[in-house]
């Protein structure tokens, strides 16, 4: 079995022993309106994302590897209802305060061990999935992480996971190098070696490079954020050709990003519409690897390079709803996505319906969105019962029928080929985003 440098690992733990992470406090219950953390976290979106099919999240069991102090645990035990997590970690520090983390909000359907990820499969569990967040890009060789992962997943199983960015992080992996040289770094750093580097960025003139683009005033009191950016043990950059690399090596096969709709290549051009002739004519035949290669390279925005990947073809895939035919569409089953399922957003709509107003969809989940998405209230008012459960596609053109009986214009009756074909409008526009997921009956 494979085991990283002792000397490095050691400098890993006793980084994290001296700054558990993250430091939120135990009592700190992630907001009700949250959405956007649960959304990500949540099973259905990577499953829907890679099959296109609405899953259950009872009874799957979650690996969250690296899981430190158990926040995002809590999260991923508050957005997968009926799930068992299991939260692993190098810190017994941080598991412990991970246990009474999910005790104190009474997550009974947890258990925590004190173990590196390469070995994972002591546990001698199989898992429907694993987030890795934030631990990846600390490993010596990624794939060793990978690989680890993959012998445990699930033949359906998903892996959420994610690596600094060389391109962008590019200059806090210079400021490491900096005080790499100063010494600071041989050893654990601790208050001395924070309150060197603050002086040390502080001194300098505000147009040098380092300083201008990293710095921040939040900086002067955060310990956390000086020890994870400026004194980083084992932090490294990575590239969208090197990710797709080590997944190869680990024979895993890439989903998403998971902020995908923020790596579109045709969102950085002014005309996306009419693009230079070269790249017109090439970008139907590049692959998704060259697309968010050239996406980095002329717009290295994310700090993380954050995916979803899991087994290669676990299952068939399914026929997208451009290939849909009517009788597909009058057969659909229609979801909302669980996490604007709830009663704030259900009232929040009634409230725009009854005012007629409109409605900001993309306010309550804006990760899949460039730009806010604003729907007529009374539009999407059809949609309502959706927040009772799934519905077939025609219960809600039936709705839709009773909400709009006549064309405003001439008064006559709005026939139902008619009303199909505007409910149809509507959940293609939602559907992309994933506030709506659309499934084919059986």
């Amino acid at each position: 079995m494979y085991k990283q440098n002792p000397e490095l690992l050691e400098k890993i733990r006793q980084q994290f022993k001296t700054a558990p992470y993250p430091r939120i406090e135990l009592e700190t219950y992630p907001p009700k309106d949250n959405f956007e953390a649960l959304y990500v976290h949540n099973l259905v979106t990577p499953y829907y994302l890679r099959n296109r099919k609405v899953i259950s999240t009872e009874g799957k069991v979650i690996l969250d590897a690296g899981c430190g102090t158990g926040y995002k645990s809590l999260v991923l035990a508050l957005a997968n209802p009926g799930a068992h997590i299991v939260g692993i970690d190098l810190s017994e520090e941080a598991i412990d305060l991970a246990r009474k983390r999910l005790d104190y909000h009474d997550i009974a359907n947890a258990e925590f061990h004190v173990l590196p990820i390469e070995e994972v499969s002591s546990l001698n569990q199989k898992f429907d999935y694993i987030n890795c967040d934030e631990v990846l890009y600390l490993f010596e060789d990624i794939t060793v992480g990978l690989q680890a992962f993959q012998s445990v997943l699930k033949p359906d199983g998903i892996i959420r996971t994610n690596l600094h960015s060389e391109l962008q992080r590019n200059l806090f992996f210079r400021a490491q190098e900096m005080f790499k040289m100063m010494g600071l770094m041989d050893k654990n750093p601790e208050e001395m070696e924070i309150q060197i580097v603050i002086e040390m960025m502080k001194s300098l003139r505000d147009n040098v490079s380092l300083k201008a683009r990293t710095w921040k005033k939040e900086f002067e009191t955060s310990e956390e954020g000086i020890l994870m950016n400026y004194l980083f043990q084992c932090d490294k950059g990575y590239t969208i050709n090197d990710m797709f690399s080590a997944l190869k090596k680990s024979n895993l096969s890439y989903i998403s990003m998971v902020n995908w709709r923020h790596w579109d290549l045709e969102d950085l051009f002014k005309e996306p519409d009419d693009l230079p002739a070269f790249l017109a004519m090439s970008l139907a035949e590049i692959s998704v690897e060259d697309r968010l290669h050239l996406f980095e390279l002329l717009h290295p925005i994310h700090r993380l390079l954050d995916f979803w990947c899991g087994h290669e073809n676990p299952t068939p895939p399914s026929i997208p709803t451009e290939e849909w035919t009517t009788q597909d569409w009058r057969n659909a089953k229609v979801h909302l996505h669980p996490q604007l399922k709830t009663p704030l957003v259900k009232e929040d709509l009634t409230q725009c319906i009854i005012n007629q107003k409109p409605f900001e969809i993309s306010r309550y989940i804006f990760l899949p969105t460039v730009v806010p998405l604003i729907l007529e209230s009374m539009r999407v008012a059809c949609l309502l019962p959706l927040w009772e459960g799934s519905q077939p596609m025609m219960s809600l053109v039936e709705r839709w029928q009773q909400l709009h009986p006549l064309d405003p214009i001439t008064l006559e009756s709005i026939a139902p080929e008619r009303a199909f074909k505007e409910v149809k409008e509507l959940l293609e526009r939602l559907e992309p985003f994933l506030y709506i997921l659309l499934e084919q009956s059986v």
